[in-house]
């Protein structure tokens, strides 16, 4: 089984690249990416499995190591990333934990910025710290607040970009140059993005990780996660960091994920023009206090957000007047966008992170984040945008 090669390969545009890139073919020819639901490998002799198991002779060993159609979704990863090499994971936070405990060690030093996914500050303030590694938690927003974090045994900076759920920003430019000038490498989570909307690589990054659960699959059916770097880090660091402790990526999993890929132009293109309508929406009416949206004029980086993204996104923030009630009174008269903590699919979602994403934190750490009872985030879908007008007039006006 080997992949054809295309002499125009490397001309290819990226909805190109994402129907065919990095595709494998058995002998049968088959057209859709062939699942590989095996374990293990058969091997031609007691030679050739010894060869394999030094490294001598390319192929597969066993699936908790690499599989063929997980091949493939990486492949196709770094094809559209523009990264050497990167290795699928059973989940987002797989990938997460991963790029940062496989370069890692006692009393090294990261840097991260403070508006995290709960599941990732988790990692960063309580995890890491337990195997002797020293954390610092900044304002993300300020290039200054990562200047004077930086220390002599600082390894890794951490971040995400819009973060989650309230959407600000981080300067990945800025923030790799600090990081690299210290000895640092640049990891940060581009979920909110999309692999579309925003390319952090030729902006300084050295890592990127996605929870391929949301928009790369985009439809609710499967998790997954990726992380994508030079040659050195991923295949000399994480491969074995996860070859040995095991978060495999599912070889049906990573065919859902493939399938993804080839439509996810379409869908981002149609996740951003309705978020940016219902930005706009939200906006208008008296009964919502703030709306925050990387694509609107209003929001407090707008100017960053033109700098390094090609568009808004398909996340929405917004906080509705008056607290926990009258938030929970509105989710719940809500018809097509579903109560929901995942993000990312065809179908419209909201969540109230004070008592879901983020409710491990106290109020006083929410509220320095930006998080509070009225706090709502909206994952838009891809139904007709005045289907969700209509829904949203409707919760918000109590009927």
């Amino acid at each position: 089984m080997a992949a054809k090669k295309d002499k125009n390969a490397l001309t290819w545009r990226q909805a190109t690249r994402l129907v065919h890139g990095g595709t494998l073919r058995s002998q049968f020819g088959e057209t859709s990416e062939a699942i590989f639901l095996n374990s293990g490998y058969v091997y031609d002799s007691a030679e050739q499995a010894e060869a394999r198991f030094k490294g001598d002779e390319e192929g597969f060993v066993y699936s908790r190591y690499a599989n063929p159609t997980v091949a493939m979704f990486e492949a196709r990863m770094c094809a559209l990333e523009g990264a050497e090499a990167a290795r699928g994971t059973a989940s987002g936070m797989a990938a997460v934990a991963g790029s940062l405990l496989c370069h890692l060690k006692a009393r090294d030093h990261v840097v991260s910025a403070r508006a995290l996914f709960g599941s990732c500050r988790y990692v960063v303030e309580d995890l890491l710290p337990r195997f002797g590694i020293e954390t610092t938690l900044i304002d993300g927003r300020e290039l200054g607040a990562w200047e004077r974090a930086m220390r002599p045994n600082t390894r890794a900076v951490f971040f995400e970009s819009p973060t989650n759920p309230v959407l600000e920003l981080v300067d990945i430019e800025g923030v790799a140059k600090i990081a690299h000038q210290a000895g640092a490498l640049v990891v940060i989570d581009n979920v909110f993005a999309t692999p579309l909307l925003q390319r952090p690589m030729p902006l300084g990054a050295d890592i990127i990780v996605y929870s391929a659960t949301k928009h790369i699959d985009g439809q609710g059916r499967c998790l997954g996660g990726v992380v994508l770097g030079n040659k050195d880090f991923v295949e000399d660091k994480l491969h074995n960091f996860l070859k040995h402790t095991g978060p495999s990526l599912s070889p049906f999993n990573a065919w859902v994920l493939l399938k993804g890929l080839e439509t996810l132009p379409l869908r981002v293109e149609r996740h951003g023009a309705s978020a940016a309508a219902i930005a706009d929406f939200l906006a208008e009416r008296k009964e919502v206090a703030r709306v925050l949206y990387p694509g609107r004029a209003d929001h407090p980086q707008a100017t960053l957000a033109k700098r390094q993204m090609a568009g808004g996104g398909p996340m929405v923030a917004f906080e509705i007047k008056g607290g926990k009630r009258e938030a929970f009174r509105f989710m719940n008269t809500l018809s097509i966008i579903k109560i929901s903590n995942n993000l990312g699919d065809a179908k419209s979602l909201v969540t109230h992170p004070a008592t879901t994403t983020h409710q491990r934190l106290n109020p006083e750490q929410r509220a320095e984040l930006g998080i509070f009872d009225r706090s709502m985030r909206l994952s838009i879908g891809l139904e007709d945008v005045e289907d969700l007008k209509a829904d949203l007039d409707h919760a918000l006006a109590g009927k």
